[in-house]
Formats: C-alpha cells, structure tokens, sequence
C-alpha cells in the first residue's frame, strides 16, 4: 500500500491538520506539533488532542500513515553544552506531544558541527541525544531525515545515517525519511541510477529502517549540497524517479508527503502519483 500526501498546516490547532490533508486527496500527512520556529509552545490542550484523535479516526489516518515534523531550531550535535540540552529539550517535548497524539513516528534533522567540531564528535553527540530522548520516552520512533549537506549539516551520507542507528541502544526505535531532493543534492543520482542508489541504501543502512519519505524534486543540481525544493516533474530529477518510487514493492506502508514549493498544486501531484501506483501496490 502506498500512502501519498503532504505536510499540511497545522495552524489554529493540530487538530486541523488531517481535515487540510483530507481536502488535498492525501492518505498520508505531515505536520508540526508546534511553531517549528521557536523554541516555547503551549502544551497541547486536551481538546484538541481529542479532535486530532477523533478527525484522524474520521477520515482513515492511522498512525502508520503519519508523520510529523520536529522544529528546525533543533540541533542534536551542538558543540555547546547547554545549547545542545536546550535542543535535547525540545525534541523530548516533541516527542512527548506525539505520544499526546497517539502518533508513533516524529521526524527530525540529525544535526550541525557548525564547523567548531569534527564530524565524528557531532555523530556522537547526535546518538547520546537521540539514546537520551528515547529513555524519556516510551513509543514514538525516531525518524532521521537526510539531509543535503548544505553548510553544517551532518546525514547527508548513508554512511552517517548507518552509524547513528548503530550507535542508539533501542533499534526498535530509530529509522530515517529519505528526501529526493535532499539525496540527489548530496550526490545520490536517483534520476539516472535509482536501482544503484537503493540497492547502496539497502546494503548500507537497510529497507528495515525506512519509516517515511518526503517526495520534492530538486532546483539543486546533482550533488550541489542545496537544499531548494522543487515542483514534481519540474526539477532536476525529474517524472521518472517518482514513477519508480510507486512502483517498488519495497517501499510500501510509509508515508510518502510532499514538500513541494506550490501547494496549490499538491491535489494534482498526490493524483499524479497515485496515478503511477501499479494495481497490484494500491
């Protein structure tokens, strides 16, 4: 089963957010708990993780299907003591606000050496972070996005990806969200070598830990290290690499959202991709 949406607002309350996803055709969703630009937020309400709960149930998202955003602010590997426990903070609130939800899956950017420390030292720092937040909680998975390598920015490699699940305790509790554009940015030419830059994933780090995807093309070129999305089709990967993507059997059951750069188009790029789905995968 493929499930294909995109990371809708969540403005006037979380609750809102599976009524935006269901208007656009989605049957997967992504979205923030909170402002992802600052660092306070009012705990959620009880009422609103009553509807969130409720408006999910009406229009068939399970939790499976849903994947939530954590806030940008957050780095994981700052080489400040205290600005790196302010960021552990935060991402334990985030992933306490999922449990709230009933929500199983939070994703988040590993984190920046912002060039005071090496690249080694950062992964670590990331990894005690992540074991940290799990053992504060007790059901959401850690969901690392790759990254495209822009500035500091470390999981950008399937290599970095590979340690930090090999580094957190509880592997029942980690994975990673591939972003297209973010991969083919770092290198990963998914528009001319999709089969060989699956098969690296597969041998490097492993389908088992795939839990989402984030479906963008790239005004970056290849392995540009920018991170600039663009519309399906209208970047530098191009039609074809989707069509693939609905057509492997291995990546089924997650969620697959856009964050692409019009949403007023994201009703015709969800059916466009629905459209690529073979029979036998819907």
């Amino acid at each position: 089963m493929k499930y294909i949406g995109a990371h809708v607002s969540a403005a006037g309350g979380v609750e809102n957010a599976p009524i935006r996803a269901h208007k656009i055709g989605a049957t997967a969703f992504a979205f923030f708990t909170k402002n992802q630009r600052q660092w306070q937020a009012k705990p959620l309400t009880e009422h609103s993780i009553e509807q969130f709960k409720r408006n999910c149930e009406t229009y068939g998202y399970q939790p499976h299907q849903i994947l939530p955003h954590d806030s940008y602010l957050i780095n994981l590997g700052h080489p400040n003591p205290e600005k790196r426990q302010k960021s552990l903070d935060a991402f334990i609130d985030e992933l306490q606000r999922c449990e709230q939800l009933g929500l199983t899956l939070l994703n988040f950017h590993p984190g920046s050496h912002l060039r005071e420390i090496s690249e080694a030292q950062c992964l670590q720092f990331i990894a005690e972070s992540i074991n940290t937040a799990l053992d504060q909680t007790q059901s959401v998975t850690a969901v690392i996005e790759n990254t495209a390598g822009q500035g500091s920015n470390l999981g950008y490699q399937h290599e970095q990806l590979a340690y930090l699940i090999d580094k957190v305790e509880d592997k029942t509790r980690i994975g990673v969200c591939i972003d297209t554009c973010h991969a083919y940015a770092a290198g990963y030419d998914l528009k001319n070598d999709y089969q060989g830059v699956f098969k690296n994933f597969s041998d490097v780090v492993g389908f088992q830990y795939l839990k989402g995807m984030h479906l963008n093309d790239s005004k970056a070129v290849l392995g540009q290290k920018l991170d600039r999305h663009h519309s399906l089709g209208e970047g530098e990967i191009g039609w074809t690499c989707f069509k693939q993507l609905m057509a492997d059997p291995r990546i089924d059951n997650i969620p697959m959202t856009l964050e692409t750069i019009d949403m007023s188009i994201w009703p015709e790029e969800i059916q466009q991709l629905k459209n690529f789905i073979p029979p036998l995968l819907k």
